[in-house]
């Protein structure tokens, strides 16, 4: 019975750690649906991990390049290495590259999202007056 107890409290963990994940792809949805992402997951979580493998690797850079020009992220952790897949039009296996990005909050992230915040509300007032 211990063992299931301890099973079930090591998947807690692992949960834990993936809510703060996105993994991104480069075709199925467009770069700034990701960057929203990543900052609402940085508000909940304090940092999120943007993971990416073989093309959409070059969109994780992206977005983790806006988020820090815009002041509001710092990298924590950048991970790369390389996943056996199996490809699904020969069958056999292939390599492909992976990317891991830690982003953490900066100290004028929340700052930031609420001085972003009330700009819109500005925006919304005068396009409905």
């Amino acid at each position: 019975m211990e063992e299931i107890t301890e099973g079930v409290n090591n998947m807690n963990v692992s949960d834990l750690q993936k809510k703060n994940r996105i993994q991104v792809s480069n075709t199925k949805k467009p770069l700034f649906f990701y960057v929203n992402l990543a900052k609402r997951y940085m508000q909940q979580h304090n940092e999120v991990e943007l993971s990416a493998l073989g093309m959409a690797i070059a969109t994780v850079v992206s977005i983790a390049e806006i988020l820090k020009n815009n002041g509001l992220a710092v990298e924590k952790k950048i991970m790369t290495s390389t996943v056996d897949m199996k490809d699904e039009s020969r069958g056999r296996p292939v390599q492909k590259a992976k990317i891991e990005i830690v982003l953490g909050k900066t100290e004028k992230f929340d700052e930031l999202m609420a001085a972003a915040a009330e700009a819109r509300e500005l925006r919304e007032a005068e396009e409905q007056s």
